[in-house]
């Protein structure tokens, strides 16, 4: 592995009090030392950043790599191949753009995790909750109208579609059994979900609190999506650790929700996203778009609200509903709340890093922790658009591994 140096850089860290002139030596894939000079040996790779300004590798808290707009009409007529292929280059589209972790909220498997940390392809880092376990008839289960299961089944995933306490601890045990990280539930329904409404709860009290126990026994997080309130009352009783999306959130529930130490992650880019182009890659119907409409609004005022509530809001962004690689359009939507551009940073970093608890490793450039950087030619601090399109990430370095390198 090179031993790397990258001089006369800017560092942007949300865990400094400025911005700092300095260099940075990479080695064995560890930040080795921070400082204004720095002695290298002569095989050491000297990378010029001047004018640059260096940041952490950024943590998308809510994605699906292994989707495409989950249009599983698509998956019914291509090969199975096709699947996995694409996958691989929605992890290339992800890391691309600054992202260098990934917890994944559904569908990428074990062996997709291990392709990530053997390196033989462009790919962020991962924590994997492999299947969403959902009601019968619920998000995410693609049981259409007609009957035919719409879902991609293979080997080694699991079908976690059940109902009741027994179900429950079943589900979550298949899902460790195939190595996840952590627990993914849908407590709602979904915004455009064919199954069920996002204003109604799915999963009872009972059977969640059975999730959160059986994960807490692996010592494992429960993210748990849903857009209700009665649906977020049933997973503060529960013990949920994060709510993703918290769309209808009230000022009652926000309350709760920062007294129990939830996260919320709410992917605000998403709707935005699939309001702006219905027509486009994501086949939003005309009736959906006028929903849309409203959702965003609703969303980005309530998520304000939690935020001055002091809610511990994380960066995520739903990828895989909408496109890959547009992952920090997420931290303009989080200024737009109310954050300001350094705290915007901090929740798609090292706040991201501590929910994770990893940020002995992660988050935050500091000596000792894995160098997994971004680099570009303009300050977030005066423009956090400015990180939204990929183009203008011009390196991207996972523990020490130059992966994308726009400056040759």
């Amino acid at each position: 592995m090179d031993r790397i140096l990258i001089k006369n850089i800017i560092i942007i860290d949300s865990t400094y009090d400025e911005p700092m002139d300095a260099s940075i030596l990479i080695e064995e894939g560890i930040i080795k030392d921070i400082g204004r000079n720095i002695s290298v040996s002569d095989n050491t790779k000297i990378i010029d950043g001047e004018g640059k300004f260096l940041l952490p590798g950024f943590i998308d808290m809510h994605s699906h790599l292994m989707a495409n707009g989950f249009h599983y009409e698509d998956n019914m007529r291509n090969p199975l191949s096709t699947y996995f292929y694409n996958g691989l280059q929605n992890a290339k589209d992800t890391i691309y753009a600054g992202v260098t972790t990934v917890r994944d909220c559904g569908l990428a498997d074990i062996g997709f995790k291990n392709e990530s940390n053997l390196f033989r392809f462009p790919m962020p880092k991962l924590f994997i909750s492999v299947c969403p376990l959902c009601i019968t008839r619920g998000h995410f289960d693609y049981t259409e109208n007609s009957g035919h299961d719409m879902r991609i089944s293979y080997p080694g995933m699991p079908r976690c579609i059940g109902d009741g306490k027994d179900n429950a601890l079943k589900m979550v045990r298949e899902c460790f059994g195939a190595r996840a990280d952590f627990i993914k539930v849908m407590a709602s329904g979904g915004i455009l979900s064919a199954n069920g409404f996002p204003q109604y709860p799915q999963f009872n009290i009972e059977e969640l609190k059975t999730i959160v126990d059986e994960a807490s026994s692996h010592g494992a997080k429960v993210a748990a999506h849903c857009h209700s309130i009665s649906g977020m009352k049933n997973c503060i009783a529960a013990g949920v650790s994060s709510i993703e999306h918290a769309t209808f959130i009230d000022k009652e529930t926000a309350k709760e929700v920062k007294e129990n130490n939830i996260s919320i992650v709410p992917t605000l880019i998403v709707h935005k996203e699939l309001y702006k182009n219905p027509n486009d890659s994501y086949r939003v119907n005309k009736d959906n778009i006028n929903k849309l409409r409203d959702v965003v609004k609703v969303h980005e005022e309530n998520i304000k609200m939690a935020y001055e509530e002091g809610v511990n809001i994380l960066m995520g962004t739903d990828s895989g509903v909408i496109d890959h690689g547009l992952n920090l359009k997420e931290l303009k939507c989080l200024c737009d709340i109310g954050m300001s551009e350094k705290e915007a940073i901090a929740a798609g970093t090292i706040k991201a890093a501590e929910f994770l608890d990893v940020d002995n490793k992660i988050g935050s450039i500091t000596k000792g922790k894995d160098a997994d950087l971004i680099l570009t030619d303009k300050n977030p601090l005066d423009n956090i658009e400015y990180l939204s399109d990929s183009d203008n990430i011009e390196m991207v370095i996972r523990d020490g591994r130059i992966i994308k390198n726009n400056l040759i």
